[in-house]
């Protein structure tokens, strides 16, 4: 292998890599955000079921 060969080999490996490192940064923030959907739900759920219980005990 010439250092030609081997530039083009690191170029594109180094191209590749930087991809994936780009759709893994992606993902965790697709990621990120359906946890903090999914939090949001839950913290509605449990004050819906605190609401809930609370008439119960009024009634």
């Amino acid at each position: 292998m010439n250092s030609q060969d081997f530039e083009v080999q690191y170029r594109e490996a180094m191209a590749e890599t930087l991809n994936e490192l780009q759709t893994a940064v992606l993902l965790l923030a697709q990621v990120q955000h359906k946890i903090s959907q999914i939090g949001s739900s839950v913290q509605n759920i449990s004050e819906r079921v605190e609401e809930f219980i609370a008439n119960q005990k009024a009634e």
